[in-house]
Formats: structure tokens, sequence, C-alpha cells
């Protein structure tokens, strides 16, 4: 099924959710208003509907191959990826003193969710690649900025991030890979890494990877892990590319979904050692590293959005043509469409809700992103940065989640024809379930979001982000009708159900009991976030509404946000019961019994 890019909910989002005229207000981002995102986002949906979407379907049918050590990509991939960095999509949001546009994460993240709709196989390699560039913008020296730079953000060249190893999944203190110092500064490398998404193709003409090592003598655990730039060939003093270097890839995966993007066992070092050069400081590297985690973690959100959309346009297109049993109503005295069948039409629902509700969440971590880094007051950068800290384990972990429930949804209204591959419903499911895993796994979001960004500062951040959700409710309130009111009580009582939940956090003692809810917990803080911007959504509606604004889009924009108040924000106070309540039961099986 084709698919068309949502462009006019996104501009929804980043006009009236994102205020993308207040981000073009920041420096940096004059010329990145509302007029300039438009104009992007529908050169973007072009491209991905019209370039990039047709191989899809192809890509799970005829993926990547391996032999003798070389990787090919699903015919069109590398004719379509060299359109992709002749458009400047890979330099989106990436500064013009490296030959990117410089727009801010806010535009970008819209036109990220098209490439990963169009096409989640294709999309992982740029993804990785924006990765990379966030690592050696933030830590690379000049030497590896001049030389590196240029190339990924034009997409000549992409990008990888090694972490895992056969003995190391999220422990990363168990890597072992090891780096040898040279006299001429540079680093030999040793080393397996496994699970390593576009570590070898034949899109581009070098790949540079970004690798965590040990360099000798260097502490234990993750305090002596550093990061290296290891490229595919080496790069000659004038730019252009000389050896071979020695990393070579093993094999590649046979996997559930993402079938089209290769996943490399990579291997360093088998003929003498890798040449790597250090990134920052000796010892730093998982600190490094994680700017390019976080980068991916929340692209990742966003890829989650990004299936669910494609998973929902398709159950539409079957629902609408899928002649199957009298309506209920007796509206019609013959088989009708299904579409027509409440439990049919709930199921859209819930599918377009989740989608529309992370969307709008996600559009508005991204405006925070960009005032954290470009606003000139630096309280308010400081508020920002809380802020979209905060929603990072939340735009990741509930959107990939939710990405489950929704393509799991498209799957069920094609009924029988959902479980047979040639429908296509199936390919959505089997993609998104890498979606909860790879950047970390929903738990560890979850354990940061408790960790790091609740119980660290004692939910403060978590507590005043409330605060704004009950300036919210009052609005609601005041707006009177129908709709605000219930979409508002709803609001009212999941945000009660987080703050009792973060209350709970901040006091509990026994540690089991705190993480035995931190993925419920995480569930509930997403589940209340989307609500929260489908509520601001409403009031816009309304208000446009009665300006004679587009009608029917507006009417859909309340008809989902009270759907989602009703159907999926109600679940928050059910959630909370269960992590305040039930701590106990989830430990309380002796282990050998299980």
């Amino acid at each position: 099924m084709s698919y068309v890019a949502p462009v006019k909910d996104m501009l929804f989002n980043l006009k009236h959710l994102a205020q993308i005229d207040e981000i073009a207000r920041l420096p940096g981002f004059e010329d990145a208003g509302y007029d300039t995102a438009q104009a992007v986002l529908e050169e973007a949906a072009k491209f991905n509907e019209q370039v990039v979407a047709p191989l899809n379907v192809d890509g799970d049918r005829n993926p990547s191959s391996w032999k003798d050590g070389v990787v090919t990509t699903t015919p069109g991939f590398k004719n379509a990826f060299r359109q992709f960095g002749e458009g400047g999509w890979q330099g989106l949001q990436h500064p013009a003193d490296f030959g990117g546009q410089g727009l801010p994460k806010t535009i970008g993240a819209a036109c990220i969710e098209m490439v990963n709709s169009a096409n989640l196989s294709f999309a992982l390699c740029p993804l990785l690649t924006d990765g990379a560039i966030e690592a050696l913008l933030t830590a690379g020296s000049d030497e590896l900025k001049a030389i590196y730079l240029e190339k990924l953000v034009s997409g000549e060249w992409t990008g990888t991030m090694n972490l895992t190893e056969p003995q190391a999944g999220s422990d990363l203190a168990l890597v072992r890979s090891r780096a040898e110092p040279q006299p001429d500064g540079s680093y030999k490398v040793f080393g397996t890494k496994i699970f390593i998404t576009y570590g070898e193709h034949d899109m581009v003409e070098n790949i540079v990877h970004l690798v965590l090592a040990r360099v000798s003598g260097a502490p234990e655990g993750i305090k002596g892990i550093s990061l290296f730039v290891v490229p595919k060939f080496l790069v000659n003093k004038d730019g252009t590319l000389g050896a071979r270097n020695d990393v070579h890839c093993v094999s590649i995966e046979h996997k559930l979904g993402i079938k089209a993007s290769p996943t490399a066992v990579l291997q360093y070092g088998d003929h003498g050692g890798a040449v790597g050069y250090l990134v920052g400081q000796e010892n730093r590297g998982l600190e490094y590293m994680f700017i390019m985690m976080n980068a991916a973690r929340y692209a990742v959100g966003v890829q989650g959005i990004a299936v669910a959309e494609r998973a929902y346009q398709q159950a539409v297109a079957y629902a609408r043509d899928r002649v199957q049993s009298r309506p209920v109503d007796g509206s019609l005295k013959t088989s009708a469409p299904i579409i027509h069948h409440p439990d049919v039409r709930r199921m859209l629902m819930t599918m377009r809700a989740y989608t529309e509700g992370c969307r709008a969440m996600a559009s508005v971590a991204a405006a925070a992103y960009d005032a954290a880094h470009h606003h000139p007051d630096a309280q308010a950068r400081q508020q920002n940065q809380a802020f979209y800290e905060f929603m990072v384990p939340l735009v990741k972990g509930y959107s990939t989640e939710m990405s489950l429930e929704v393509t799991s949804l498209g799957v069920q209204v094609h009924g029988g024809m959902g479980f047979i591959e040639e429908t296509g419903a199936a390919q959505h499911y089997r993609d998104a379930k890498i979606l909860t895993i790879y950047e970390g796994t929903t738990a560890i979001q979850a354990n940061d979001l408790v960790g790091r960004k609740t119980l660290r500062d004692g939910g403060q951040t978590a507590k005043a982000i409330a605060k704004q959700i009950e300036a919210t409710e009052a609005e609601l309130r005041k707006n009177g009708s129908a709709d605000a009111l219930a979409v508002g009580r709803r609001l009212g009582a999941a945000r009660q159900a987080f703050v009792d939940v973060v209350e709970f956090m901040a006091t509990q003692k026994d540690p089991n009991a705190v993480y035995a809810g931190s993925v419920p917990y995480l569930m509930l803080a997403g589940n209340l976030m989307a609500g929260w911007q489908l509520a601001r959504a409403l009031l816009v509606a309304q208000a446009e509404l009665a300006r004679g604004v587009d009608a029917d889009f507006m009417q859909s924009k309340i008809a989902v946000a009270r759907f989602y108040a009703e159907h999926i924000l109600s679940k928050a106070p059910g959630a909370r019961d269960s992590i305040v309540e039930g701590a106990g039961s989830v430990t309380a099986l002796a282990l050998d019994a299980f």
C-alpha cells in the first residue's frame, strides 16, 4: 500500500504545540519559521512517498545479503540513498559549517518520521549517521571534524555505533575490545562487535565506525572505556581514500524484521590491528557514546511513531475495501465494508489516537531540545534541557511500546489476511518489535527515567511538569465544552496518578519495590504526556473551529483527543495502583518456583 505523509498533522503540531515561530526567534534559527517548515515537510513528503516508500516491501522480501565479507543491499537502496544525500536530507539539522542546513530538531524530527514510515530498514542508516555526527561535533578534535564531518553530513559516507560484544550487551562494563597506542598518536584496535546496524553495505564508499574499546592499562568497568573513530578505508591527507582498514564484516544477522537493514558482526584487528583515532580523552568513551545514544533513543521513538502511522494507513485502506457482514445498526441491508463495524472503528481510533498523541509528544520534546541549545537565557536553557531529558525515555519507551500495539491492531483489522505476508500488514508488526529493544530496552529506558530523571532531583522535574499539566486542566475547565470537560477530567485523574507514583518513587526505601514498577511508571508517564499534548491540541482545534478554519480537520483533532482521554488516558489510575500497591507481588514468588 502506498504511503501518504501526514504533513497536515505534523504542521499543526509544529505551529500550535511546538511553537515553531517561537523557535525561529532563537539565535541561529531566524529563517526556520512556519513557512520554512511547511516547504521542507512538503518536499520531504514527495521524496519519501515517491522514492523511499516503494522499496519497503522489496526490502522485506529481498533483504541485504552477505558473501565473502561483502554486503549487498536491496536493489534500489543504493540509488535512493544517493538521492537522499544529494537532496540534503542527511544534513538537515546539522551545522552549516560542515555543509548542513542547520534547521531545528523540531523540523528535522518530522522529516525523520517520514523516512521511517516510508521504509524503516532504509532509514536506519541515516539514523546511525546522525548519531556519529553528534558525537564528533561534541567531542571530536578539530582534525577529526575536518576529516569526517563534511562527508558524513553530505551523506557521502555513513556512520555506525559499535557498543555491543558477544559477552557485553546492555552491560558495557564488560566490553573487552582493546586499543593499543601507536607512536604516531593513532591506536590499533582489536575485538569483535555484534549487532552493528549498517556496519557493512554498498551504498557509500566509506563507513565511519565509532567504537568503544579499552586502552591498555585502563581501569576496569565503565570508567576504563574510550571511544575511537575507525574508518572502513583510511583517509589520505588530501581527503581521498587510502588503504582498506583492518575491520571486516564476518556475517550479518537473519532477523524477525527490518530485514533490508544489514546487522553486522564486525571483526577488528585480525590482520595486525585496525587503525583508530581517539575521540576526546581516554576513558571518557561511554560519556561520548551516550551523546550518540541519546540522539538515537529519541530517533527510535520517532521510528515507533512512523511505523504506527504506516500500519494505521494500511489498516484504514483495508477496512474501507474489505466487505464483511451487515452493520449492527441496520443502516445497510447488505454486507458492508468493515469500517462500518464499531469494533473495527474502535481499533482504528486506538491506532490513530496513539500515533497522533506520540507524534505531538515527540514534537514538543524536539522544541525543548532546540530551546535548550539555542535560547539566550541560561535559566530557560536549563529548564528546557531538564524537560527534554525527562521526555527522551518516554518518547523512546512509550512510543515504541505503543507501536507494537498499533501494528498488532493493524494485523487484527485485516483478520486472517493480516497473518498472510502478501498483504504487508505483518511486516510492520515484525519491524516494530526491534524498536522496544535497541538503544536500550524499555526496562533500561524505565531505569533511566526512575534513577536519573526522577529520583536524582527528588521528583522536582516531574512535579514541575505536572504543574504545567494542571494549568492545561484549568484551561479545559474554562473552555467549558463537553469535549473539553471530558478530556479535562481524565487528564486530571491521570496527572494525580502520575504525581502519586512520583511521590512513591521518591520516598520508597526498598529499591526492588521502586524498580518493580519502573516500566509501568514509564508507560503511565508516556500516556500522560501524550494525552496532555492531545488536550492542548483540542483547545487549539476548538478555537480554530470557531474561526472557521479547516472544520473537518479540527473536528477530527477534537474527536481523537476525546477518544484518547476516554480509552487510553483512562488506564493511568490503574497503572498507579499496580505500582504503588502491587510492588510486593512482583517479587513474591521464590526464584526456584519459576
